[in-house]
């Protein structure tokens, strides 16, 4: 089944992982979040990682989302995604609420059961029981939503029902493809994913087809799909800079997943850009690369990351405005007006 009728929406995601202190990766974020409005995306997304500075540098998203919302009008904002089982049930919901009031209704809430074990053990808790927690907490922020009552008998305030249609379920199997479709929430597919050992050398899409096909097995009858593909997406003005910046970014990950005990099969910058599923170059060398991503007509919303590239923030400025304006039409996107042109001028 695809959706190739149907106007895809347009998502830029960022884990926070610019060269920079703290303070400084949420500015720049938030201007590149800004400028994705402005080139015409529908959705920003942001990643939640506690503790791991190299991982993601965003501890509280809706606190984050809070403040780009100040500064944007129109785009979506999206968790990608809160970690629901180091989290608060009802603070998450009471949070979400008032970002997406002051959002005047732009929050989609990504929703997921990750983690390192490590920071479940910070937390005082056990990795191993995190789906069941996972399940527990959602009910709770969705009762919350809707109004109904707390043991005790209080109620949020103020209630937010239609948050309850803007959940995403973030997922890596075919079970979590089911549990999110039989809840009619939207599905989050991720840019990468480890290959099992029995298949090492499968594609993306050889691990996402069936998510995809169990996700839309389990629907509700009548409901409307909702799934997120999420890619790895640096794009240049030419292949050397692409090339350069790539194999900088790429090797670090390389390296810190030998530290880990992970290797990556070959050591070429083509393996490495393989082995991590990034497309990298010209708006002519992804769409070539993306091309050959047969999940993409099968889904709803196109999100696009730099990450594990990480190129300096004039590049990754430059690279949202490549895409809307190059690669993401090629792909079944229109923008939702005409959007004049602003080129950014890179600092050699």
């Amino acid at each position: 089944m695809t959706f190739s009728s149907r106007r895809k929406r347009l998502g830029f995601f960022t884990r926070l992982l610019d060269q920079a202190s703290a303070g400084e990766r949420y500015r720049l974020a938030a201007e590149q979040i800004i400028h994705a409005e402005r080139s015409g995306f529908d959705s920003a997304w942001v990643a939640q990682h506690h503790f791991h500075e190299a991982e993601g540098g965003l501890p509280s998203p809706l606190v984050f989302l809070s403040h780009v919302a100040t500064r944007t009008s129109t785009i979506r904002l999206g968790t990608g995604i809160i970690t629901l089982p180091l989290e608060n049930p009802v603070r998450v919901a009471e949070d979400a609420v008032v970002l997406d009031l002051l959002s005047g209704g732009r929050l989609e809430v990504g929703v997921g059961s990750g983690g390192t074990p490590s920071s479940f053990t910070a937390f005082g808790l056990d990795s191993a029981s995190r789906p069941e927690v996972f399940d527990r907490n959602l009910a709770v922020v969705r009762n919350a939503w809707s109004g109904g009552p707390f043991e005790g008998g209080d109620a949020l305030y103020p209630t937010a029902p239609d948050l309850n249609n803007r959940v995403w379920q973030a997922t890596f199997s075919v079970g979590g493809g089911i549990r999110a479709g039989k809840a009619g929430d939207g599905l989050m597919l991720s840019r990468t994913q480890p290959r099992p050992k029995d298949a090492p050398h499968a594609s993306l899409p050889d691990l996402q087809h069936p998510i995809i096909d169990a996700y839309l097995e389990a629907l509700p009858e009548g409901g409307e799909p909702r799934i997120v593909a999420s890619r790895s997406l640096f794009v240049a003005d030419n292949r050397e800079d692409a090339l350069r910046l790539a194999e900088k970014g790429l090797r670090r990950v390389v390296a810190d997943f030998a530290a880990k005990g992970h290797m990556i099969p070959g050591d070429s910058l083509a393996d490495i850009i393989a082995a991590l599923d990034t497309h990298v170059g010209t708006p002519e060398d992804v769409l070539e690369s993306l091309s050959r991503d047969t999940t993409l007509p099968r889904v709803t919303d196109l999100v696009f990351q730099v990450h594990s590239v990480d190129p300096p923030h004039e590049y990754i400025l430059r690279s949202i405005e490549l895409i809307a304006n190059e690669v993401a039409p090629a792909l079944g996107w229109q923008a939702p007006t005409a959007i004049p042109e602003k080129r950014v001028a890179l600092v050699r």
